[in-house]
């Protein structure tokens, strides 16, 4: 069980009988350690121990390029309505993250990376979110192993060829599933949902995620002045 470690704003990552090494002392987690406990280095620096959860697997999982990040991950569940049972096709893993929060709630995930490296690192991320269960990262292209796979109540997309893959989305789907793409780019959002009505999904529409933080202080509120927080384009179908 991964457990974070606070002290302030400092977090770290540890399991069970690991070690924390910091300029605040040395801390020997114990093997019996629970959520709410408080450890203390050998300096007498006190660190709190907290449940890992989702937000913390954006924050602290191996970086192989730049992660979904949390608004995303749940506008795409809040969208599709994964399930605990679910059985879930996803491709373009990078870092996981995604991967990770599904199998967290409880689906049956199959992931596909086309980089070696980052399919390691990956699996080492889902063993460090505790989904190595039920999280299967395998390494290659999805679009070679289509006819094998059986069907999926969702797929996730994060690829230049997901196209390729909606295209199949009619058989890879029971009937109600949903299909989800992301995209940083208009040009290959709108081929994905050209190409998804083109097969016969229904219910095919485009979001752009995007939000804005909010400034409270003594003069007022206001929206912040900081760069506006988009990140790309969800585009949603769903097999009738």
């Amino acid at each position: 069980m991964t457990v974070v470690l606070v002290h302030g704003d400092r977090e770290y990552l540890r399991e069970p009988g690991e070690e924390l090494q910091t300029d605040l002392g040395v801390l020997d987690v114990p093997e019996d350690v629970r959520p709410g406990d408080t450890l203390e280095t050998h300096l007498g620096d006190e660190f709190q121990v907290r449940r890992l959860r989702g937000p913390d697997l954006f924050h602290h999982l191996d970086r192989t390029g730049a992660p979904m990040v949390p608004r995303d991950v749940g506008r795409i569940v809040g969208e599709v309505g994964v399930e605990a049972a679910d059985r879930v096709l996803d491709a373009g893993t990078g870092t996981g993250v995604l991967a990770a929060y599904l199998g967290r709630i409880g689906a049956d995930v199959l992931t596909f990376e086309r980089d070696a490296e980052f399919a390691t690192v990956a699996r080492e991320n889902m063993e460090t979110a505790d989904v190595g269960d039920c999280v299967d990262v395998r390494t290659g292209d999805v679009t070679d192993a289509l006819d094998n796979l059986g069907q999926f109540d969702v797929i996730t997309l994060d690829t230049e060829d997901a196209p390729a893959v909606v295209e199949h989305a009619p058989d890879l789907l029971v009937r109600g599933g949903f299909i989800v793409v992301y995209s940083p780019f208009v040009e290959d959002t709108r081929e994905v949902a050209m190409t998804a009505r083109a097969v016969g999904l229904a219910d095919v529409r485009t979001l752009e995620t995007i939000d804005r933080e909010m400034d409270l202080d003594d003069r007022g509120s206001r929206p912040s002045t900081s760069p506006v927080g988009h990140t790309g384009y969800l585009t949603i179908a769903r097999r009738e």
